[in-house]
C-alpha cells in the first residue's frame, strides 16, 4: 500500500517538475498577484494619509473662528490645504466652480464676522443668565446671530468617503467654535466676577477632562498597527493557493482523455489512494506557495518603502493553518476535476467557483462591510476561515486556541471534497 502510494506521488512530482512553465506560473505569479494588489491599495491610503485631502479654504470671517480654523487644518496630517485657485485668492464665488471641476475635494466658506456672532451669542448667554434679560429676547438675539459655515464638496467623492471627512471637519470646527464661546463666555464672567471666575484660557483647559486614546485590540504585547500588507498578504495568499485547483482539476482531466484513469480505476486499489499522491504533491507546493509568499511580505515589500509583514510568534499554529488551508485547496481542485468531463469545463468551474468563494470569503471586500445576509454566506466560505485564521494570527495575536475552530472547519472541508470524489467517481465507473 505504501508502495504505491510513493509510486503515485513520484508520478505526479515528476508529471509537474516537467512542466517548467506550468510550475513557474504557480509560483511566480502569485507573488506578482500580491505586488500589484498590495502597492495599489497601499498607494491608494498612503496617498490619502501622506498628502492629504485637497481642501481649498475660504475665511471670510478674518477673525479667531477663521483664523483658527486655517491653522488647525494646516496642522492637520488628513488635509492639504488651499488658499489659491490657479494662483488668485479663493473667494466665495469661485470655490464652487473649482471644486464642482474636481480640483479639490472639499472647500469650506467661512462667512463674514462668524466671530463676532459668536461673541453676540455668549453675551447674549451671560445676559440670560445674570437675568439682565428676558428670555425670549435672548434666544431671539441668538438666533439672530447664527452662523453658517458652507462645506463644498465634490460630487464624485464616495458617500461613505464623505461621510467619514465631512464628519472630522464639523467635528474639528466644532471645537474650536466651543473654545471660543468657552473663552468669550469665561471673560465676559471675569468681568462680571473677578475673584471667582478663572481666567479664560486655564478654564478651557480645566474643562477639557476627557480624553481620547486609540488601541487596537490585539492580545500579542506588540503594538502591531495593521496596514494594506498585513490585510493583503494573507488575503492573496489564500486566494492564489486555492487556485492551484486549476491546473490539479486539469491533470485529472487529462487522464481522463488519455485513458489513464481508465488504467489506474483496473488497479486493485481504492482511487482516493490513488489520488492521494496528487494530493501530497499539491499540498506540498501550496505550502512553498505561502512561504514564497510570506518571503515578498518579509524581504521585498519593504524594499519598495512598504510596511513589513508581521507574522507573529505562533509558527507552529501558522504551519498547521498553512497545511489544512492546502488540503481544502487540493481537495477540492480534486472534486472539481472528478466532477468536470472536460478540461474546458473544469477550468470554468474551478477558476469561476474560486473567484466567487473568494468574493464571498472576504479576499476581495472585507466580510465586515457586507450586508448582514452576506455575512452569513460569507461565514460558509473555506477561504474565510483561512483569512480569519491568519487575521487571529497576523493581527491579533491569537494562537492556537484561538485558530483551531478554522483549522478543524478546512480539514472537514477536506473530508467532505474527498467524499464527494469517492462517490463521483464511484457512478462513473457504473456507468
Amino acid at each position: 500500500m505504501i508502495s504505491k502510494l510513493l509510486a503515485t506521488v513520484r508520478k505526479e512530482a515528476l508529471l509537474l517538475l516537467r512542466d517548467k512553465v506550468g510550475l513557474s506560473i504557480l509560483f511566480i505569479m502569485p507573488m506578482v498577484l500580491i505586488f500589484v494588489m498590495t502597492l495599489i491599495q497601499d498607494a491608494a491610503f498612503s496617498s490619502m494619509n501622506e498628502k492629504g485631502i485637497p481642501v481649498v479654504f475660504v475665511n471670510e470671517d478674518q477673525d479667531s473662528l477663521g483664523f483658527d480654523i486655517r491653522n488647525g487644518l494646516m496642522q492637520n496630517d488628513l488635509v492639504e490645504l488651499h488658499d489659491s485657485i490657479n494662483g488668485k485668492p479663493a473667494t466665495a464665488e469661485n470655490i464652487r466652480n473649482a471644486v464642482s471641476q474636481g480640483k479639490f475635494l472639499v472647500g469650506i466658506v467661512v462667512p463674514k464676522n462668524a466671530t463676532k456672532a459668536i461673541r453676540n451669542h455668549v453675551a447674549s448667554m451671560v445676559d440670560e443668565v445674570m437675568a439682565s434679560d428676558s428670555t425670549e429676547l435672548a434666544a431671539a438675539k441668538r438666533s439672530a446671530d447664527s452662523i453658517q459655515i458652507e462645506i463644498l464638496i465634490d460630487p464624485i467623492a464616495k458617500k461613505s468617503f464623505l461621510v467619514s471627512v465631512t464628519s472630522t471637519l464639523r467635528e474639528f470646527i466644532s471645537e474650536i467654535k466651543t473654545k471660543i464661546m468657552f473663552q468669550e463666555f469665561s471673560a465676559q464672567m471675569n468681568e462680571l466676577i473677578p475673584d471667582k471666575t478663572p481666567t479664560p484660557s486655564t478654564a478651557y483647559e480645566q474643562s477639557q477632562f476627557i480624553r481620547y486614546k486609540e488601541t487596537y485590540a490585539s492580545v500579542s504585547e506588540d503594538k502591531l498597527i495593521p496596514n494594506a500588507v498585513q490585510h493583503n498578504v494573507p488575503a492573496w495568499t489564500i486566494f492564489a493557493m486555492f487556485f492551484i485547483s486549476i491546473p490539479l482539476s486539469s491533470s485529472i482531466i487529462k487522464e481522463k482523455g488519455e485513458g489513464a484513469a481508465l488504467r489506474l480505476n483496473t488497479m486493485p486499489s481504492p482511487y482516493l489512494l490513488l489520488v492521494n499522491g496528487k494530493i501530497i504533491v499539491y499540498v506540498v507546493v501550496c505550502t512553498i506557495q505561502f512561504y514564497l509568499m510570506m518571503l515578498v511580505g518579509l524581504v521585498f515589500l519593504p524594499m519598495l518603502g512598504l510596511p513589513r509583514l508581521d507574522m507573529g510568534s505562533h509558527y507552529l499554529s501558522t504551519l498547521m493553518l498553512v497545511l489544512a488551508t492546502s488540503f481544502a485547496a487540493t481537495g477540492y481542485g480534486v472534486m472539481v476535476g472528478t466532477l468536470s468531463k472536460t478540461e474546458h469545463q473544469g477550468a470554468i468551474m474551478g477558476s469561476l467557483s474560486i473567484i466567487l468563494l473568494s468574493a464571498l470569503g472576504g479576499i476581495w471586500v472585507p466580510s465586515y462591510v457586507m450586508p448582514g445576509v452576506m455575512r452569513t454566506i460569507s461565514s460558509y466560505s473555506p477561504l474565510n476561515w483561512s483569512l480569519t485564521g491568519f487575521y487571529e494570527l497576523f493581527l491579533r495575536g491569537g494562537g492556537l486556541g484561538k485558530v483551531g475552530p478554522e483549522i478543524l472547519k478546512l480539514i472537514l472541508f477536506f473530508l467532505g471534497t474527498m467524499s464527494v470524489t469517492s462517490i463521483a467517481n464511484r457512478k462513473s465507473r457504473l456507468t
